[in-house]
């Protein structure tokens, strides 16, 4: 088990507001714009939080015009699998056509 990405992992999912992220993005991809509402912080604050997550290799982005478009990774440690299956689906969570 590679303890130094279990740590980061952790320490990723530690945080309410990445919690709630991390149950938007189960339904399949959602972009930032979507999710600033669901935290009804701003911009660049979910961002923050999106690139925590990102950097722990817990969801992966690509970019859409001027948007990134956030989703889980596919293949997930058993840990992260685990947290994640504990966690609800958001339904709230979709992504509008709006920003693409």
């Amino acid at each position: 088990m590679d303890f130094l990405l279990l740590e980061k992992q952790l320490k990723a999912v530690a945080d309410a507001n990445r919690l709630t992220l991390l149950s938007c993005l189960k339904n399949g991809e959602v972009c930032v714009c979507d999710l600033v509402d669901v935290l009804g912080l701003s911009q660049p604050a979910v961002s923050q939080q999106l690139k925590k997550l990102e950097e722990s290799g817990i969801i992966t982005a690509r970019k859409v015009g001027t948007w990134k478009h956030y989703r889980l990774v596919e293949d997930q440690t058993p840990v992260m699998q685990a947290i994640l299956s504990q966690l609800e689906n958001k339904s709230t969570c979709q992504c509008t056509t709006e920003c693409e």
